[in-house]
């Protein structure tokens, strides 16, 4: 396959960035997406160019870390992540643009590498449960209800990507903020933050500049491992209660 990428090249998060044109010949259709961009790497520093800058660590789709935007869409054109699309997704003689994820709170650090630092400090505000010290409880002295438990690993599949965010309209972090949220406040054992949890998780999402959520769905479309869009409402719901209470 030959290839014409368009790929966002940015010193850092206070340099002008611009589209820089790559032509790449010879992709096979079996290589992945980030294994192309290796290809067309180690065609630059072959010729002194400086290689183009992105996140990745896994490539198996289960850390998050390779967030890319292809042709307008997070992740690209499949609902995977981008270490798993693959280069059959594209037709010899394609044009495709590649950026880095774009929201304020996601400051670009080089090229297409974002700083989700703000991710971690959401997930540090309330992501945790109080847990008795010394030798392990027996596993079955916490009865978990089969519904609860389901809901509990469906929420818990977020990876943390970023994606709800990049193709959030309002470059909101809703549906990452309430998967991390609902995955541990439907469980008996993180019952006792319960209420301080949601708010204090909120109001650190609030505080690092992402948007407000209006419920249009990009964010749970995007999604590579279909967190359902209804986790925002039941965290809206577990809000309300938890300010009414006064935590």
């Amino acid at each position: 396959m030959r290839l014409t990428l368009r790929v966002w090249r940015q010193r850092n998060a206070g340099a002008d960035g611009a589209l820089s044109t790559y032509e790449i010949d010879g992709i096979s259709p079996d290589m992945s997406f980030l294994e192309m961009l290796d290809t067309l790497n180690e065609e630059l520093i072959l010729s002194g160019d400086d290689p183009v800058a992105f996140d990745h660590d896994c490539r198996e789709g289960i850390c998050g870390a390779c967030s890319l935007v292809i042709n307008g869409a997070a992740h690209g054109p499949e609902r995977t992540t981008t270490c798993q699309l693959h280069m059959r997704s594209f037709r010899d003689g394609d044009t495709i643009d590649i950026e880095p994820w774009r929201a304020a709170a996601f400051p670009v650090v080089k090229d297409l590498v974002v700083d989700r630092s703000a991710f971690d400090r959401i997930i540090q505000a309330g992501g945790y449960i109080t847990a008795p010290t010394g030798a392990a409880p027996e596993a079955h002295a916490t009865p978990v209800p089969k519904p609860d438990a389901d809901s509990a690993f469906e929420h818990a599949e977020c990876i943390g990507c970023g994606a709800c965010v990049a193709a959030c309209p309002n470059g909101a972090a809703m549906l990452f903020t309430s998967a991390k949220v609902n995955h541990l406040n439907v469980l008996p054992q993180g019952a006792p933050e319960r209420g301080t949890r949601v708010l204090d998780m909120v109001a650190q999402m609030d505080e690092e500049g992402f948007g407000g959520c209006t419920l249009a769905g990009e964010c749970a479309t995007a999604c590579p491992k279909g967190i359902p869009l209804f986790s925002i409402t039941a965290m809206n719901r577990e809000f309300l209660r938890a300010a009414r209470k006064g935590r």
